[in-house]
């Protein structure tokens, strides 16, 4: 049955069985509107290990978007640290990549070879020589060598989000940061996307935080899922071991109700 985990300094952290890669201790995140100063999270606390598939999994309204977007460096914490091999998060770096939900990430005057190598150009990783043969290996691992000289108005929905995930993995990241980018596809094309992502991680056993809201994505493509409550929010539940049930329609299903329940009452709690 799921236990009672509370984000707060007192509580243990879920602690992953490798070493882990990155940590979120008691981060609060705050930022301002017109007229508001709005707490997105509050003393949010969990640790990622190598070649994890960790899911944000919430509501909306419940900061997961805004602690992925602090994980990137894009915002600072109210208060807490985010650290990523022992390294204080305090800006964007090349170790994490972050793939985004709209389909306009891509620049449209390049193709989908130049895409996927530009990021490489910029960081002045590699040769550019070097550049290509990798942007084309990531290309080819996402399907897309047919279409490695189109421009991204030419492609369809799906085909964007895998130039997207090539272009972040090229990167060779630490961290892939993805932020509910499957959201706007339909719900076939979204089907596929997920099985892809998944064989790409089978390849590669690249680690990756995937923020959601829906708790049947969550339990395909995770390994561990964080439940966030919202407004402000905080860590409610995390469900581990997901690969134990992931291939067993009636567990899957058990625990899609009681993650819903979960969501949707006031008794958090922890599956093992």
């Amino acid at each position: 049955m799921l236990q009672a985990m509370q984000a707060t300094a007192e509580c243990p952290k879920p602690v992953p069985q490798k070493a882990p890669l990155l940590t979120v201790d008691n981060v609060t995140l705050r930022y301002k509107t017109s007229n508001l100063l709005i707490t997105a999270t509050e003393k949010v606390s969990f640790s990622v290990g190598e070649s994890d598939r960790f899911v944000l999994l919430g509501p909306s309204g419940c900061g997961k978007s805004t602690l992925l977007k602090a994980i990137g460096g894009y915002m600072t914490p109210s208060s807490g640290t985010i650290h990523i091999n022992g390294r204080q998060v305090k800006r964007p770096g090349p170790d994490r990549m972050m793939v985004f939900q709209e389909f306009d990430q891509l620049m449209p005057w390049k193709t989908v070879l130049e895409n996927v190598m530009f990021p490489l150009l910029m960081a002045r990783k590699l040769p550019r020589q070097q550049a290509e043969a990798l942007a084309r290996e990531y290309i080819e691992k996402v399907k897309l060598t047919r279409a490695i000289d189109n421009y991204p108005h030419t492609l369809s929905g799906g085909m964007k989000q895998r130039v997207a995930i090539a272009r972040g993995m090229a990167m060779q990241p630490d961290v892939l940061l993805m932020d509910e980018p499957f959201a706007a596809l339909d719900a076939l094309t979204r089907r596929q996307m997920q099985d892809e992502l998944l064989q790409l991680w089978e390849d590669t056993k690249f680690t990756v935080i995937f923020v959601t809201h829906s708790i049947a994505e969550a339990i395909k493509i995770s390994n561990r899922i964080l439940l966030l409550s919202p407004h402000p929010g905080r860590v409610k539940a995390e469900v581990v071991d997901v690969d134990k049930i992931r291939h067993d329609a009636a567990a899957s299903a058990e625990l899609e109700q009681e993650i819903h329940n979960l969501l949707f009452s006031n008794e958090p709690g922890h599956r093992e």
